[in-house]
Order: C-alpha cells, then sequence, then structure tokens
C-alpha cells in the first residue's frame, strides 16, 4: 500500500519529457552537462585554479579549513584523507567560500556540480561520495600510495614511539 503512491509517481515523473530550452543551446558549455545556464569561466579564475590544482601532489577544494570544516562533505573528506595518512607536505586546501569566484569556478574547471573537490598530481579524483566509495573499496589508497603522497612508514614509526 505505500509502494504504490511511490511507484506511480517514479512513472509519473519517468513518463514526463524533460524540459526543453529552445535558447539553452546558446547557454551551454560542453564542458558543463550539469546545467543549461552557464557561467563562463573567466581566464584569470581559471588561471587562478591551475595554480592552484598544481600547488601540491593532493589538493581539495572545500567548505571551510581543514582546521574548521563548514560541511559535513568536507569534514568526511579531510578525516579521509587523514585516515588514509596523506603527508601534510603534499597536501593544501582551498576554502571556497571566501572567493565566490573560485566558487563557482571549480565546478566549471571540473564539470562536477558539488564541493569539496579532490585533486592528485593535478587530475580530478571527485567528490565525497567518490572519496567515501573508493576509501572503502581501497582504491583511494592505491592512487595515494601510486603517486607517493602518503607519510613515509620511517616518519610514522617515529611519531609513534615516545
Amino acid at each position: 500500500m505505500f509502494t504504490r503512491p511511490v511507484l506511480s509517481s517514479a512513472f509519473r515523473q519517468a513518463a514526463r519529457p524533460a524540459p526543453t530550452f529552445a535558447f539553452a543551446s546558446k547557454f551551454t558549455n560542453t564542458r558543463t552537462s550539469f546545467s543549461p545556464f552557464v557561467r563562463y569561466l573567466s581566464q584569470e579564475t581559471r588561471q587562478a585554479i591551475d595554480k592552484a590544482v598544481g600547488s601540491t601532489p593532493v589538493v581539495l577544494f572545500m567548505k571551510g579549513t581543514p582546521e574548521t570544516p563548514q560541511c559535513g562533505f568536507s569534514r568526511a573528506s579531510i578525516q579521509i584523507l587523514g585516515l588514509q595518512g596523506v603527508d601534510p607536505k603534499k597536501f593544501s586546501a582551498f576554502n571556497v567560500l571566501e572567493d565566490d569566484d573560485l566558487r563557482q569556478g571549480i565546478k566549471e574547471f571540473s564539470e562536477w556540480p558539488t564541493i569539496p573537490q579532490l585533486y592528485v598530481d593535478k587530475e580530478f579524483v571527485g567528490g565525497c561520495d567518490i572519496l567515501m566509495a573508493m576509501h572503502q573499496n581501497g582504491e583511494l589508497a592505491k592512487l595515494l600510495e601510486e603517486k607517493k603522497v602518503l607519510v613515509p612508514a620511517e616518519a610514522e614509526a617515529a611519531e609513534a614511539s615516545p
């Protein structure tokens, strides 16, 4: 009895044609598939993001800072990177809440609509959901080890000894 209204509304949604905008092709950017209304990324912002992505091997664009994340997804991403043992010397984070151009620009730059966003060796990895899945199945540990961005084992042993 509960499933009937849910299923019927799901079928109604699926049967409805997607809205089309006669003018959408004029405003869509092939790099961005999540919105027909794109604010094209300025060259200045693109260069700043390129510079940020290349600043360290592991870069996280997040809401807040690693010490004070401003959303649960950013907090979870920082915790995952910490659990993985990412070397702080090879990591940098950028607070998108401080700069609206960065906040909007990073979404267009990566073609990913949400924040946080992780880059490893200048390559976009994904958002919090992707990080969580990769952390759980071991892919993230393998990637970070291959890229040599983890705290060296000798340093871990020295920190652990009294």
